[in-house]
């Protein structure tokens, strides 16, 4: 951690200050040089049988930056976003996306059960959103 960051993440947490030794351990096993994979925050929240909210927020404490976004919309370097406009965006995705809407949004967790549900990557519902100009907000592990 370097003086500009001490403090940067968790300032959102006020009050809060410890992690747990599970939390603590379980997410320095996927650190990395740039800090810790979305994908990572993922398997530790089912292997603590806790939420991706939860893990951030712990992530956040350790004042670890979160990157790797499986939906390529942060913490990639050097473009930092990754996702592209899809070219075109089937007519199923779209209906899937506009019904999953909550003011104007699409949430990260909407996101990721529409991929799921549509078996595509999750990058693929991102980048149709980015076709269809809509923003993905909130993350699930409180990034944005």
């Amino acid at each position: 951690m370097t003086r500009e960051t001490r403090g940067r993440y968790s300032e959102k947490h006020r009050g809060e200050k410890s992690v747990s030794l599970a939390f603590s351990t379980a997410i320095r096993a996927g650190l990395k040089e740039e800090g810790v994979p979305c994908a990572h925050a993922e398997r530790v929240a089912r292997e603590l049988d806790v939420t991706l909210q939860e893990v951030g927020k712990a992530i956040d404490l350790m004042e670890i930056r979160i990157n790797r976004c499986q939906l390529g919309l942060f913490g990639y370097r050097p473009e930092r976003k990754i996702v592209e406009a899809a070219p075109e965006v089937p007519a199923e995705l779209e209906q899937a996306i506009r019904a999953a809407l909550d003011g104007g949004g699409l949430s990260c967790r909407k996101a990721w059960e529409i991929a799921d549900r549509l078996k595509l990557p999750r990058m693929g519902v991102s980048a149709a959103c980015e076709a269809l100009d809509i923003k993905i907000r909130p993350c699930q592990l409180g990034a944005f």
